[in-house]
């Protein structure tokens, strides 16, 4: 067997963004918010599995919405490429989707919790070695928890979870495992196969149930996101050598009053070219 991506916005939207299939939904909510307590009976998705073309990184912000019982909106989102402000956008959506529940006239009594669950495969929180972190309004000395708590964050790290296929034991480990690894597996693992919603996931992540329209939005959005990620990693790399070379720059401009050019030269492995004209500006 081989399964789709579910890193991909498409794939995560076809498995976890049908209406048909909720109980997936369910469950892996249950897991990410609710640490695997069944907290969640039931909810309706609210834009149900209709994944859009790929055409580029703007299209492709897919959030899984849904209501759950007692009214509480979450949205949901996988994130693969670290962009600027992506902190920003993420509370932005939050408070966008809060602010936009009530109509002219309605009073702010109607207004319902949201939570917003991101996922990334890039690490938000470089301080931290939790896989989930969830976030809360408190008072800053005290910690007391703001009396109307309304929105919460919840951010689930996937570079941060390191356990492998026999260290399985928690609901929150499978799912997670299942985003992070199933499109490298070539079987569904029995430790996992007793999960009924994830059986169903596996199902509907098996690439022999695609058809060729889908596999290939599939593929096309993962060659993009693969283009971006080598953007990101050329442009990081520029900078830390701008950086160095900056740095670098300070300690021969030091130097000018104190050692001939050829000596600077040697030490801070600048050119003597790069040396005089650095003397010819002091």
């Amino acid at each position: 067997m081989t399964f789709i991506n579910p890193k991909t916005d498409y794939a995560f939207k076809k498995i976890f963004g049908s209406s048909d299939n909720k109980g997936i939904l369910i469950s892996f909510l249950n897991a990410m918010i609710y640490d695997g307590n069944p907290t969640i009976e039931d909810l309706e998705i609210i834009n149900p599995n209709l994944p859009p073309k790929i055409t580029g990184l703007k299209d492709t912000y897919l959030d899984v919405k849904a209501r759950l019982a007692d009214g509480t909106l979450v949205i949901i989102e996988m994130q693969v490429l670290n962009v600027e402000f992506f902190g920003k956008r993420v509370l932005y959506n939050a408070a966008k989707t809060y602010v936009s529940q009530l109509q002219k006239g309605q009073g702010y009594g109607m207004l319902q919790p949201v939570i917003a669950l991101t996922l990334t495969d890039f690490e938000m929180f470089e301080n931290s070695d939790r896989v989930i972190s969830r976030f809360v309004y408190k008072e800053e000395t005290t910690n007391l928890r703001y009396t109307d708590n309304n929105m919460k964050l919840v951010f689930v790290e996937l570079p941060k979870f390191t356990k492998d296929l026999s260290q399985l034991e928690t609901l929150v480990d499978k799912w997670i495992y299942f985003i992070k690894y199933a499109n490298t597996l070539t079987q569904i693992p029995e430790t996992m196969d007793v999960i009924p919603e994830i059986h169903q996931a596996f199902d509907i992540a098996n690439q022999v149930n695609l058809n060729p329209d889908e596999l290939d939005a599939i593929e096309r959005q993962e060659m993009f996101i693969y283009d971006q990620q080598g953007v990101i990693i050329y442009a990081e790399k520029q900078a830390r050598k701008e950086a160095k070379k900056e740095a670098t720059l300070a300690i021969a401009r030091q130097l000018l009053d104190r050692l001939d050019d050829a000596t600077i030269a040697q030490i801070t492995e600048l050119s003597v070219q790069d040396v005089q004209n650095l003397r010819s500006e002091v």
